[in-house]
């Protein structure tokens, strides 16, 4: 993924790919730099585990998990509703 574009006009930050920016231009795209590890003495295992932390880290796997289904902005907003009583009833049962 060299190039990628965010929603509505905006960029993603090169080093932090899943941050988005806005653009002066909606039609340009910013360059991410991309994820780079290295397979030394330690073996392939260690590689691959080096590379999913670090892709754990830019939120690489969280935006492939939300992207894979669409959500309409009704569920969405109902979702994000719903999380929020979630977290509300969580922190008054932890001060209660």
């Amino acid at each position: 993924m060299s190039r990628r574009r965010g929603h509505k006009g905006l960029a993603v930050r090169p080093g932090g790919c899943h941050i988005p920016v806005p653009l002066s231009n909606p039609s340009e795209s910013v360059q991410c730099k991309p994820l780079e590890v290295q397979v030394g003495d330690k073996g392939i295992e260690r590689a691959i585990k080096h590379l999913k932390r670090k892709m754990a880290a830019e939120g690489i796997l969280r935006e492939l998990k939300r992207r894979r289904h669409y959500m309409k902005p009704s569920i969405k907003k109902r979702k994000k509703m719903s999380e929020a009583a979630r977290r509300r009833r969580k922190r008054q049962k932890i001060e209660a």
